[in-house]
């Protein structure tokens, strides 16, 4: 009994500076943080003006205390337009991903942003997580591509997760959430996903009127009954602008970034329009997982 008494203090001991290690080395799960969704300006071919605006804006978001920040698909070159195939460029090493990395260091958020990639002579719609340290988490290719983005990028061939300190994050690019039956978000979220971001392009004709038929419900359809199942949040941000050459040549990206939370409500929807250039902030807090794996039959089977 002596033993067990001098032995106890000392593994509580141990058991508390276990804990604070735990925490100190960025692994307490579901803190809530300040999301920022850039729905900038985006100019087919034209990285530099589109990394000096991703620029102002990431200093603006910084500065408001947002620690996450949320950027367009196709960030620096645009979605689909032609200069894809001669100015991709590669992941890590290239412009556009060393200038996102610069400004996580810099200004100590993480960042999330499509990018145009190039690896093996090919080319791909990329995304990447990055970290306050500057260090790429996650990186996602694109899968469920539209039918006229194929001839502009090679399709990605995998999912994956990352763990930070405010959850685990999933990543998607744009109608890779319209996948038949939402098999790409759904999986995101049976690999433990608190909380998907997806760089997005969204765009119509010039004649569309808004008014007539407002834009949104392809989003929401595929978004909601996924967070809502799931318990979890998705956030999509959305460029703006007119698309110059490519496919959709006289289009126009109309914004209209969307949040989803675990209630499956829709907390953000951001302006439309060609001018509707903003940032949108919200606060997101991942809920505790009620279910992983097979659990979750268990957990519908009582709610519903």
């Amino acid at each position: 009994m002596n033993i067990i008494k001098k032995i106890c203090p000392i593994l509580l001991s141990v058991s508390l500076i276990s804990g604070l290690l735990h925490v100190s080395n960025g692994q307490m799960k579901n803190n809530k943080f300040t999301l920022a969704i850039v729905q900038m300006k985006v100019e087919g071919g034209e990285r530099q003006k589109n990394l000096e605006r991703a620029a102002e804006r990431i200093l603006e978001a910084a500065e408001r205390g947002a620690r996450f920040i949320l950027l367009p698909e196709a960030m620096d070159l645009g979605w689909t337009d032609p200069s894809s195939l001669t100015e991709a460029l590669p992941v890590p090493d290239g412009q556009t991903c060393s200038f996102l990395t610069e400004m996580a260091m810099k200004y100590r958020v993480y960042i999330c942003s499509g990018l145009t990639e190039s690896e093996d002579n090919r080319v791909y719609n990329t995304a990447v997580i990055i970290n306050p340290q500057g260090e790429i988490i996650l990186k996602h290719r694109k899968i469920n591509e539209l039918d006229i983005g194929h001839p502009y990028y090679d399709l990605g061939d995998r999912l994956n997760v990352v763990e930070t300190e405010y959850g685990k994050l999933g990543l998607i690019i744009c109608a890779d959430a319209t996948a038949r039956d939402h098999i790409l978000t759904r999986s995101l979220a049976y690999m433990g996903a608190d909380v998907i971001l997806s760089p997005s392009s969204w765009a119509m004709p010039a004649d569309h009127d808004n008014r007539i038929e407002p834009y949104g419900d392809t989003w929401r359809n595929a978004y909601v009954p996924v967070a809502k199942a799931f318990r979890i949040w998705i956030a999509s941000a959305s460029n703006v602008g007119w698309m110059k050459e490519g496919p959709w040549k006289g289009w126009k990206a109309i914004g209209c970034s969307m949040v989803v939370n675990p209630d499956g409500k829709e907390v953000v929807n951001g302006p439309y329009g060609v001018d509707a250039d903003t940032i949108l902030y919200v606060e997101i807090k991942p809920e505790p997982r009620p279910g992983q794996g097979t659990t979750w039959e268990e957990y519908w089977q009582k709610n519903r």
